[in-house]
């Protein structure tokens, strides 16, 4: 069952509206006497083998010896952020045939409910039950209904729960076969990063799991499916089979399939295979002090300006100016800027405009900023012979329109104009043209929970944002390096939260970029994963530069798990990356007031 809001909210008044509600509507009747027919149909609802039997949402639930209503076991189930510690069976019922589901529980706002019944799904809860309660509820199944999920579950934010002596009365359903294994898996469109997959299905199944090199990497309800966040140029086998709730069939026949050669982000980026990208203060001065361009060390294989900034926040018109001397002393003057561009430029270093910034905020809601964007940012472009751009829009740059609800096919203006215009910028400057994004994890990763202002409106509409602007431009984008600092946690595929500071933060985060997601947990809607070489880690380079900083030893064992699949911690990432393109940091300045710590140890993992 779905709420819009949490019954924490409820006032005594409502609440009890509520509960009359209930009780006239049947869900909290006394349990009719059962049928001479009749049998228990719940499997372990005394928890007595374990968790045996059920499923509980992101590992919410355990078996405990204490407190139980009977027996010596009971379930224990813990919400935890957005899941609210679901417990669950499938159970065999026959069509037109009356249900009574009970339970003890004990908890704060605890569920006990049926789905899939057929006609009216049905469920009861208590607020609160500080001792061993029953909760009782009946349902009548559909004409052609022959399974049931009964369930029990708490509420966000609410401590464990506790559920004993889970009772499912009625007429037993027939037996379900297990299916046989799946028929005629082929291979269908190959790119460098994915394969698409069809096959012909089995009788009587319910989904089918997907398995690369003999790993379940997908779980699917029809007859196709795309392995995305492949390496480009790698051999790869897959076999399928099919799953009800007798089980799980034996596999395919594997079939192989060798991904095409990666583009890195557009012919002739010429990025080495792991690359560090800085940002490098050139139009102001903070803390860290004033870095002349020619004195940024080699390590530095893609340095972006930062920033250029509109004129006002929906002109369009970006302006790029180097710090005055009044603010940086020591800042070099324009043509030996210039020249040590160049010089860069003949060591192999791609120098990119950035755009945004934290101050620099970009609203491209007309096409005629849209425009003036293109022609502005061409000016930068040409005036300083640089290589591409980067794109770092940040605050309240891009939000999603209420009912912009598809990232494969946006309507806002704003975001639909910022695709377009960089379209046209790539097609000015051809192949060579490096393009880069920076986004925050709110827009990005946060996408897998919520996405705009949601399908009713109210949530926060650049949630999720960046997604339609990355998906858009895959092909010409040459690296995304998601800010994975100043973030507040964010959900991983894990469906737990992670937090800044450690190795596990950027493992969640890159693997959710690399793997691909679920868009608002909507498996109709999900966002493929990026080549490995389109992706860096986003890290600040010492304390001072943002919260957040890793330690050298914390960014050593992040990349080992992504590209070694070692030091991986509790999460366990859904491929191995050794294509992964590198790190960016902000900033080369903040790393040289640091003693170039963070660039020291790219250096030495990278060689």
């Amino acid at each position: 069952m779905e709420r819009t809001r949490p019954p924490a909210r409820m006032t005594g008044l409502v609440a009890a509206f509520s509960a009359a509600l209930l009780t006239a509507g049947g869900l909290a009747a006394s349990a009719p006497t059962a049928a001479a027919a009749d049998a228990e149909l719940a499997s372990n609802g005394t928890f007595e083998a374990g968790l045996s039997g059920w499923n509980c949402s992101g590992g919410s639930g355990a078996a405990v010896s204490t407190p139980v209503h009977g027996g010596t076991s009971a379930l224990k189930a813990t919400p935890a952020g957005s899941d609210n510690a679901k417990c669950s069976q499938s159970v065999k019922v026959k069509p037109g045939s009356t249900y009574t589901l009970s339970a003890w529980v004990q908890g704060s706002y605890v569920y006990l409910g049926a789905s899939g019944t057929g006609t009216t799904d049905v469920s009861t809860w208590t607020q609160s039950a500080p001792g061993w309660q029953k909760l009782t509820t009946t349902f009548t199944t559909g004409p052609s209904t022959t399974s049931v999920s009964i369930y029990t579950h708490g509420w966000y934010g609410t401590p464990a729960y506790y559920a004993d002596d889970i009772s499912l009365i009625g007429p037993g359903g027939d037996p379900v076969v297990l299916p046989s294994a799946p028929t005629g898996l082929k291979t269908g469109t190959v790119t460098s990063s994915s394969v698409a997959l069809s096959w012909t299905g089995s009788a009587g199944a319910t989904g089918y799991n997907v398995y690369r090199g003999g790993t379940k990497v997908q779980s699917v309800t029809g007859t196709s499916a795309t392995v995305t966040g492949l390496s480009a140029s790698t051999a790869y086998s897959f076999q399928v089979s099919a799953v009800n709730e007798a089980g799980e069939s034996a596999r395919t026949a594997a079939v192989s399939a060798t991904t095409g050669k990666g583009s890195e982000g557009g012919t002739g980026t010429q990025l080495p295979a792991h690359a560090l990208v800085g940002y490098l203060h050139a139009s102001f001065a903070n803390g860290s002090g004033y870095t002349r361009m020619a004195d940024v060390p080699d390590s530095w294989d893609v340095i972006d300006l930062a920033f250029g900034e509109p004129t006002s926040v929906t002109s369009g018109d970006i302006r790029f100016k180097l710090c005055p001397v009044t603010e940086c002393p020591n800042v070099e003057s324009e043509a030996e800027f210039k020249a040590a561009i160049k010089a860069k430029q003949a060591a192999g270093k791609k120098v990119l405009i950035s755009i945004g910034g934290q101050n620099g905020q970009v609203q491209l809601a007309t096409t005629a900023a849209r425009d003036t964007f293109v022609s502005s940012v061409g000016k930068i472009i040409d005036e300083y012979g640089l290589d591409g751009l980067d794109i770092d829009f940040e605050g309240h740059s891009l939000s999603l329109n209420t009912g912009d609800t598809d990232f494969r096919n946006p309507t806002t203006p704003v975001i639909v104009n910022l695709i377009s215009a960089v379209k046209t910028l790539k097609a000015k400057y051809g192949d060579k043209f490096v393009l880069t994004m920076a986004p925050e994890t709110f827009f990005v990763q946060l996408g897998y929970q919520y996405y705009g202002s949601g399908p009713w409106g109210g949530q926060d509409p650049r949630a999720g944002a960046y997604l339609p602007v990355i998906h858009a431009l895959r092909d010409d984008l040459t690296l995304l390096h998601v800010q994975d600092y100043n973030s507040g946690s964010i959900m991983g595929l894990d469906n737990q939260y992670h937090s800044m500071g450690g190795a596990d933060f950027h493992i969640a985060m890159t693997d959710m970029l690399l793997t691909g997601f679920p868009v608002a947990g909507d498996q109709t809607k999900v966002f493929p994963g990026l080549r490995p070489d389109q992706v860096a880690i986003g890290l600040p380079a010492s304390t001072q530069a943002g919260n957040g900083h890793t330690s050298p030893a914390e960014v050593t064992k992040a990349l080992n798990c992504l590209t070694k699949k070692t030091d991986c911690g509790s999460y366990a990432t859904h491929g191995t990356w050794s294509g992964l393109r590198g790190l960016m940091t902000w900033s080369v300045n903040w790393d040289r007031f640091n003693n170039w710590e963070f660039s020291k140890n790219f250096d030495a993992y990278f060689g």
